[in-house]
């Protein structure tokens, strides 16, 4: 998923969607899932819930119909299920959901439904890629299934900018000094609410994660399952941990990787992020400093050549192959995509070397990436447009300028690369402007559910910092916190056996591993 600067929730096992584009970029994205001692998942009889009120019904009654998916592959099944845009009037507008299925190796009918991260990201290209790497033996019990959320994707896209747009707003100077500067990123921020209330106000009230939830549980019953077994990264575990809290007796086998605390606002959000990634920074200086094709021989060289190149950037663009040169926005948007996957680092030291000589086109390249750029003003998704539809409905509004301003230069004290602070708060500058927001505020989550919940915690994650796992797992009674010692952004699936078998198992048993259970890289 592409990186927001700023971001209102968090994001997902980004790199993981585009191996062909990852490996040009000298990333090697190999997932290796090992299985676990082979174990059977008992079948219930399926008896599916339905809702007490009585317009809701013939949504949870729909049954799926797969048919081939069009430029995909004979392995993957396609549909669509139809949903209430406002649950409060279901009988009014209704919305499709896009849904891409990978059918289980064996005979069983149980589905896996995964989500990515987000708020934003399409599921459907992920759950492909997710069900042609995922360990035999739970492939063998499990369909595996993703929907594109509500204005994601295929499902009812919300549409806020335009490409030309897109691209402006992704090169806007993201840490304002003038009077000027500032009003510009003020004005670019809240052109995205009012495009977004222009092209279909009353879709841009209904994407927010509440109706999310609620559209999770007819999928559950439109698949025909009594609980809903689901595998989230990054903002789709704060999705797993809301559905608990709503539907708890409908929970199956729930994993959460890289988890978001319920309880923070935006800008508690952003701040924590702030944090871990300058700790990130500090961790990849110092690996960088190591090897022989970096841009300093010592930690604080590379911070400091990273803070001269962020500078320079501020007041002068630097040339790349192309046709656009590299600004400072995108060199921000580099670093911190960067630190999602230790697989990147390699691509940043050439991108800072290539850079410190006048060259900024390989980190251009990974702005790029991040940013699901494909053209000078095309962009393979929507999702610089739902990111913020989505994320900036869900939470109070942050401060105006002068909050941002403050908050800015709060968080760029004494850190490592103060540029990426201060990016982290004014990040925050569309949804200081957006037109209306949920009236649910941010709080604990509360879960009567029986259920077991594996948590999966990395203790480096720059992007959902560990405490944040830490806290889900107080929060909800039945789960077990599983921590990874390593860097990068979520755990399962990114090659370490140990988190790997400890996750399948769960999936195939609901086995949880021993309280204080931790891998190492």
């Amino acid at each position: 998923m592409p990186l927001r600067i700023g971001g209102i929730v968090t994001y997902g096992p980004n790199m993981r969607r585009f191996p062909a584009l990852a490996i040009a970029l000298a990333a090697t994205l190999t997932w290796t899932l090992t299985a676990p001692p082979s174990s059977g998942l008992p079948i219930e009889a399926v008896q599916v819930s339905t809702p007490s009120n009585a317009a809701l019904r013939s949504f949870y009654a729909q049954t799926i119909t797969w048919g081939v998916c069009p430029g995909r592959g004979p392995a993957v099944q396609c549909a669509e299920i139809t949903v209430p845009l406002d649950y409060a009037r279901p009988t009014g507008r209704t919305i499709d959901l896009a849904l891409l299925k990978v059918p289980s190796t064996g005979s069983s009918t149980r589905s896996l439904v995964v989500n990515p991260g987000g708020p934003g990201a399409s599921a459907l290209d992920f759950t492909e890629y997710l069900g042609s790497v995922i360990d035999a033996d739970v492939r063998a019990v499990y369909n595996i299934v993703g929907f594109d959320p509500r204005g994601v994707g295929r499902s009812a896209p919300v549409e806020c900018l335009t490409g030309k747009q897109t691209a402006r707003w992704y090169r806007t100077d993201t840490t304002p000094d003038t009077a000027k500067e500032r009003a510009t990123l003020m004005a670019r921020a809240a052109l995205i609410s009012q495009e977004c209330v222009a092209r279909d106000r009353e879709l841009a009230q209904f994407v927010g994660t509440e109706n999310t939830v609620r559209d999770m549980d007819i999928v559950r019953s439109a698949l025909g399952e009594t609980r809903l077994n689901w595998l989230g990264f990054s903002y789709g575990t704060l999705l797993g941990a809301l559905y608990a809290q709503q539907f708890p007796e409908s929970v199956g086998r729930m994993v959460l990787d890289g988890a978001v605390d319920p309880r923070l606002d935006a800008m508690e959000l952003s701040r924590d992020q702030s944090t871990g990634f300058q700790l990130a920074m500090e961790r990849f200086a110092a690996d960088c400093s190591r090897r022989s094709d970096c841009v300093a021989p010592s930690q604080k060289g590379v911070l400091n050549a990273i803070n001269s190149l962020l500078r320079r950037l501020d007041t002068a663009s630097m040339r790349t192959d192309g046709s656009r040169r590299l600004v400072q926005a995108e060199a921000l948007t580099a670093l911190f995509f960067s630190m999602y996957s230790t697989k990147l680092w390699p691509t940043l030291r050439t991108g800072l070397r290539q850079a410190a000589g006048g060259d900024g086109t390989t980190l251009q390249l990974l702005a790029q990436l991040a940013n699901d750029q494909v053209g000078p003003n095309r962009y393979s998704s929507n999702i610089a447009s739902a990111f913020y539809a989505i994320g900036c409905w869900d939470y109070p509004a942050p401060p105006g300028s002068p909050g941002l301003q403050a908050a800015a230069r709060e968080w760029s004290r004494g850190v490592a690369v103060p540029e990426m602070a201060r990016a982290m708060s004014w990040g925050n500058a569309p949804c200081s402007t957006w037109f209306d927001h949920s009236a649910t505020k941010p709080a604990a989550v509360t879960s009567n559910t029986t259920a077991p919940i594996l948590i999966i915690g990395t203790s480096f994650d720059p992007a959902t910092p560990y405490k944040w796992s830490q806290a889900l797992a107080r929060q909800l009674p039945t789960s077990r916190l599983l921590t990874y010692r390593g860097d990068g952004h979520t755990a399962y699936g990114d090659t370490n056996m140990c988190i790997d078998d400890i996750t399948d198992r769960f999936l195939l048993t609901a086995e949880l591993p021993d309280a204080g259970t931790t891998c190492s890289r």
